[in-house]
């Protein structure tokens, strides 16, 4: 016997299994975004470990590692936002919001540590600075990335800095801003894989698959922030 409650068609067969399909789509590009994250970061590092190539990516002032703990850093303090959940034991916003600010700064501490090498080896070296795509990218991230720390501390501090802007308004700039560093990082550690050292080490089929594995977690990211932020427009019957 049927009781009164009126059932949506879209919540009945092949609509129900769509709605299903998508959730699980979601929780498995997730997962792939969290994996490919660690396995890139673990990769390099078997790549740079002390013997074969170590020394000329020294020689170059390329630290592979500072570059790649930059990206992990960033894509989790991300992540960890998602509808889906997320793999830290993080219940509450204001424990995210917490360790969110931690991964970014362990972010912004690894660039800064990959910036100095660098300075320093090319000046030992005594090589010309911001001379390739990569180390202009580079730049360019390291700075917006800066600008985007200032906007999380004038998201933080709304109410004792008086700004005139809204709360909500702040925090659309504040992911728009962070999508768009996110990409330039991506795009940064691409460009560093056209490196010498890295084309020396790494050939074939491999190297395409580590290029390819940025890609992975930078799309789920902008998938994350743009359904988080993007205006929805609510269907009428």
């Amino acid at each position: 016997v049927r009781s009164g409650v009126e059932y949506s068609p879209v919540g009945e067969g092949l609509g129900m299994r769509d709605f299903w399909l998508y959730a699980w789509l979601r929780r498995a590009a997730l997962i792939l975004a969290h994996l490919s994250g660690l396995g890139l970061s673990l990769s390099i590092s078997v790549l740079s470990r002390p013997g074969t190539k170590f020394l000329l990516q020294i020689k170059h002032g390329r630290p592979p590692l500072s570059s790649l703990q930059y990206c992990l850093c960033m894509t989790e303090g991300i992540l960890l936002f998602s509808a889906e959940g997320t793999i830290f034991c993080l219940k509450s916003r204001k424990s995210k919001v917490r360790f969110h600010w931690l991964c970014q700064a362990l972010a912004l501490l690894a660039a800064a540590v990959g910036l100095g090498f660098i300075v320093a080896s090319k000046n030992v070296s005594e090589l010309p600075h911001l001379v390739s795509w990569h180390s202009l990218l580079g730049s360019c991230t390291l700075a917006a990335s800066l600008l985007q720390a200032a906007c999380g501390v004038c998201l933080i501090f709304h109410k004792q800095l008086r700004l005139s802007a809204s709360l909500a308004r702040l925090k659309l700039y504040h992911a728009t801003c962070g999508l768009l560093v996110y990409l330039l990082a991506t795009v940064t550690v691409m460009l560093a894989m056209f490196s010498d050292w890295f084309q020396a080490t790494v050939r074939g089929g491999v190297w395409w698959v580590l290029v390819m594995l940025p890609l992975i977690p930078a799309l789920v990211a902008m998938n994350q922030i743009t359904n988080a932020y993007l205006p929805r427009k609510k269907l009428s019957s």
